[in-house]
Order: C-alpha cells, then structure tokens, then sequence
C-alpha cells in the first residue's frame, strides 16, 4: 500500500473504494458496540430500519459502564433495555461485575486488534488506535446501522503527525504528552484528522501510557489517534485475540497534512485548567490552586500503570485534610491486580475510597460529583463547564502522577514537590 498513511492504509484494507484523504468510502467493520446510554436508542433505530438479526453476534457488544451499578430508576430501566436486546440477539454483553469501562476493557478481552476498524457508540473508541486499529466514535443510528450490516461510511481523515523528540522523563507519562500535544493543536486543531504518533520514545511509553494517548485525540477535534503496532502491542495482543488480525502500517511516503514536534526534554508534568483541554500549562505554575477533590480512573487513567504510580506517591504518606480522594480503577483485571499487589491497601490507608470499575464521576455520573465552587483535580478527559457536577464547579485535567501529588499537598501539584 504505497503512500498510505495509517488511516488510509487500514481503509483501504476495508474497501474497494479509493482510499485518498478526502473521500467517502464504505468499509467493512470489524467490531462495534455501545454503552448502557448510548444502546437505548441505537436499539431502538436497529428496529425502525427494519433490522432483525445483527451481522455477526461475535463482534457486536454492549457494555454497562457510565450509569452501573445503577444509580437511579432511569439509569436500570436504559440497562434493562440493553441488557435484553443482547440476550435476544445473543451478541456480547458482561453484566455488572465482569464487565469495566469500556475502553479499557474490550482490548483486555482481545476484541480490539491491530489493523481493525472499530466503532463504537462513544467518543472516546479512539483509545483503540493504541493497538494500530482505526477505532472510532460514532452516533447510536451510525452504530445501529452497522450492527445491521456489518458496514459503514467513512470519509478517509486527513493525518497529522506527531513527531516525539528526545528522552522521556520518568515524571513524565501519557497524559503529559496528549495534553501537550492538545495545547499546541487546540481543540480544534485537528478536527476530523487522524493523529499519528511518533519517535523513539514512545517505544518506552507503556500501552497503558499510549492509550491515554489516543483515548483524548478527540479532544483535539481527532477522528482517531494511532500508534503504529510495535512488538509491545504484538506481545499484548496474542494471548487475547477473540479472532485473526493483520496489522497495517504507514508507508514511507505517506503525505501528511499536519507535522509537529514536540520536544519531550522541555516537557514538565502539566494540567489543562478549566474549562478547555487546551488551557495547558505546567503543574508547578499553578500557584496556590487550592482542591476539592481528585479523582484517579476513567477510560483515560484507570489502568494499571496510572494506579501504580499514584501508589508511588501515596504509600506511607496521607491524603490531605480537607480532600477527598476517588480511585476507581478500569476493570477488574486492574482491580484484582491491585489488590494482589497491596496498591488497594496502600490508597485506603492513605485515606483514599476505592470503587468498582465504571465511569462513575468522570461524565457527572455519580460516585463523586461536585458541588457549587468545587475544584477537582482529575485523571479524566474532559473538563467543560458542569462536567463533573455543578456549573459552578472546576475541573483541572492531571495525569497520575500530578492527581496523587495534588491529594497530598491539597493544591496542584507537581509529583516533584512530594518525591
């Protein structure tokens, strides 16, 4: 495939039309799934188009995620709702317990995979462009009409490069990097590209680092964020395959619309201060911001990484007075692992409450929402205006590192501060 991006490459490996940035092709999907919001209506378009049966069983999904365990009447009757259309159409579905935020848990189960297209039914699906697969987020009709047919449309995204140069810091981890990628692009800068990530460093990022990294590509304006497959995602993948895959890579020649360079030794940990992904700067220039709270979880930061490296900080040492410390890791297999590792003793001691695998806080769900003239720092990726909780509230966006750090001190912090 000569002269293909990324993007260009694993569409053309979906269809008979020509893969050029620009245009319309209809694709082959290779897997596509929904949440507990966002099924309702996607099987309620299945049925208004006349669909039966979904294409293949195997490679249709919903998880429930954002509102479980169910906080409300409502957020039961829309599981319920999800629930019994899986069971009828005997497609994929984990039941509170077995199941994690979705993101996190479907490449765990193997059911994201190199050169894949995938779409699912929330914004943030382009967290599987960590494994090399062309992971998108699309309406609930878009998803219903795929379940149906086992195809879609796509317009081919143009591609902006992103170049890492230099050595990575060990304070430094993938939030670090997408959100200073995202202050440089804005967050529109790249609307409807696909982000391609480069440079010797990031082949010692960990997965867990990369997808953080695609997961916010979006909150630039991305259509995905990739990572070319390395023997990393290789190793991660083959024990967990539900099924064959071949990966794409980019050729040589590949045209980019958009290069930058992102020089990791002028990098500090930084935040995104309210209300803008893109209002970055460092942590340590954020003065006297007194926190709420903190959150540590999400689709972005509950993986096991993020929750060992703010037990690094948070082992032998307390939670701030007057601050309330929420970690809620992604699924269960970061959940058991931590707590065979002692991490979960290690946060509760620290003063910290840990709960099971959902989105919780992170959409204003529940399990941590904030009041009127609340700050919180938080792992998450989006922190607009009423995101959390109240409009009179403020989100500031951290990696693990700079969250455990702030839980401490009660300001934000740079991990620095604490070492």
């Amino acid at each position: 495939m000569t002269g293909y991006t990324m993007a260009e490459a694993i569409i053309a490996a979906h269809s008979k039309d020509p893969a050029a940035a620009g245009n319309i092709c209809a694709v082959n999907v290779d897997f596509a799934f929904a949440n507990d919001i966002t099924a309702p209506p996607a099987i309620r378009e299945f049925g208004n188009m006349g669909a039966r049966k979904v294409f293949d069983p195997s490679r249709c999904a919903i998880l429930p995620d954002h509102f479980t365990p169910n906080k409300d009447i409502a957020s039961a009757e829309q599981s319920k709702i999800g629930r019994d259309f899986a069971r009828e159409q005997g497609m994929l579905y984990w039941e509170v317990g077995r199941v994690g935020v979705e993101h996190a848990f479907l490449p765990e189960q193997g059911h994201i995979l190199p050169g894949e297209i995938v779409l699912g039914a929330d914004s943030h699906t382009c967290t599987g462009g960590s494994l090399g697969a062309l992971a998108t987020g699309v309406g609930s009709t878009d998803l219903a009409a795929a379940w149906a047919l086992g195809t879609t449309w796509l317009r081919v995204p143009e591609t902006c490069r992103v170049d890492f140069n230099g050595a990575l810091s060990p304070w430094l981890g993938g939030k670090d990097l997408i959100l200073s990628v995202i202050g440089r692009l804005g967050v529109e800068g790249a609307r409807y590209m696909a982000l391609e990530f480069h440079g010797d460093a990031l082949s010692d990022l960990p997965l867990d680092g990369r997808m953080t990294m695609a997961n916010m590509a979006v909150e630039a304006g991305g259509k995905a964020g990739l990572f070319v497959p390395d023997e990393t995602v290789l190793a991660y993948v083959k024990g967990r395959a539900k099924r064959g895959y071949a990966p794409v890579l980019p050729d040589g020649t590949a045209r980019y619309a958009k290069r930058i360079e992102i020089d990791l030794g002028k990098l500090d940990p930084v935040v995104a201060l309210p209300h803008l992904p893109e209002n970055v700067r460092p942590a340590k220039e954020c003065g006297d911001m007194n926190v709420d709270q903190v959150f540590i979880g999400s689709c972005t930061n509950g993986r096991m990484t993020d929750i060992e490296q703010a037990v690094s900080l948070l082992k032998g040492r307390k939670v701030h007075e007057r601050v309330r410390l929420i970690v809620i890791p992604a699924s269960y297999e970061v959940y058991n692992a931590s707590l065979e590792k002692g991490h979960i003793r290690a946060l509760t001691e620290a003063g910290a409450v840990v709960c099971t695998p959902t989105c919780g806080p992170c959409l204003g769900g529940h399990m941590g929402i904030l009041a009127a003239g609340e700050r919180c720092v938080s792992t998450s990726n989006r922190n607009f205006v009423g995101r959390m909780g109240s409009p009179k509230s403020e989100v500031i966006l951290a990696g693990p590192l700079v969250a455990a750090a702030s839980a401490i001190l009660g300001r934000v912090a740079d991990p620095r501060e604490v070492q």
